[in-house]
């Protein structure tokens, strides 16, 4: 499979016209460069982001993708096997001598697998595990792996970037989130050229949420999902859904699920006390390494 990444720019003004994915690890990537009022004589070149943790509000220097050295008239560049986490710029140069446009705005492809064999330097933990939070708690993010030094990175919604820096509390290698934990986005872990797994969190003012795994669970694995009042424990019925359909109605508050198949992958979401849970996806990790999120930011 497939998931394109487009990179656009112009001379004078950056753009993206199509948000960063999340892709199944193997995947081969797509990038696609386009520059506003284009004409013939430019050459494209392609850039990994490198982490530099020397400045605290966060930056990245950019290293030559193989074969782009020389620049490419094709305006697409192909990434076979893609198994982690990254992030890409394109700039397109032209003449003799070459003049280079800027940059790219940033774009990352996330891997949400946690295994070993795709993150092998880097991974990133959530406590309490699950994706839902409410505004109120107390939620911390760890980068484990190979290195003395880590930074946690957030990507919004509005395609913001930042850093625990500036929304949490950077304690080691883990990050206690802040007064701004109620952004919902995209975190993962940073440290010198690695990239840890990324996860999907929520921050939810409602007063209903579902409990469910923030990483993927593996094929053959138990898993436990959950439903929970911000104030009170649950007074009444727990009805659980998957994608839309009823699968479990009565007085508990969780639903087991005891060896997970592709099936079970899906929306989740519950209901209790005339109050709805926001529904969350249940990644399956195929016992090939494999895993998919039908989304992205």
């Amino acid at each position: 499979s497939k998931f394109i990444v487009h990179l656009t720019f112009s001379v004078t003004y950056f753009l993206s016209v199509v948000s960063p994915r999340w892709l199944s690890p193997g995947s081969s990537v797509t990038l696609s460069c386009e520059v506003e009022h284009e004409s013939a004589g430019w050459s494209f070149y392609w850039y990994k982001a490198v982490p530099d943790l020397s400045h605290k509000s966060g930056s990245y220097s950019y290293e030559l993708l193989p074969s782009s050295s020389n620049g490419n008239a094709d305006n697409s560049y192909i990434i076979h096997g893609q198994t982690y986490t990254a992030g890409y710029v394109c700039r397109a140069g032209r003449g003799e001598p070459h003049v280079y446009t800027l940059y790219s705005q940033l774009h990352f492809v996330w891997s949400g697998g946690q295994t070993s064999d795709l993150h092998p330097s880097a991974s990133l933990s959530v406590s309490p595990d699950r994706v839902q939070h409410f505004t109120s708690d107390s939620v911390s993010l760890t980068c484990e792996g190979n290195s003395a030094e880590w930074r946690v990175s957030r990507f919004l919604f509005n395609e913001a970037l930042s850093f625990c820096s500036k929304w949490g509390k950077m304690n080691g290698s883990t990050c206690h989130a802040g007064e701004l934990w109620s952004i919902t986005g995209v975190y993962w872990c940073e440290s010198g050229s690695v990239y840890s797994n990324a996860v999907n969190i929520t921050g939810q003012y409602d007063d209903l949420i579902l409990l469910s795994p923030v990483h993927p669970v593996t094929e053959g694995h138990s898993v436990t999902l959950g439903c929970k009042l911000k104030k009170e424990n649950l007074l009444s019925k727990v009805f659980f859904y998957q994608n839309g359909t009823l699968i479990q109605s009565d007085s508990r508050a969780e639903m087991i699920i005891p060896a997970v198949s592709k099936s079970h992958e899906g929306f989740y979401k519950c209901q209790s006390s005339g109050k709805e849970s926001p529904q969350s996806w249940l990644s399956i990790l195929h016992k090939s390494g494999l895993c998919s999120f039908p989304f992205s930011l």
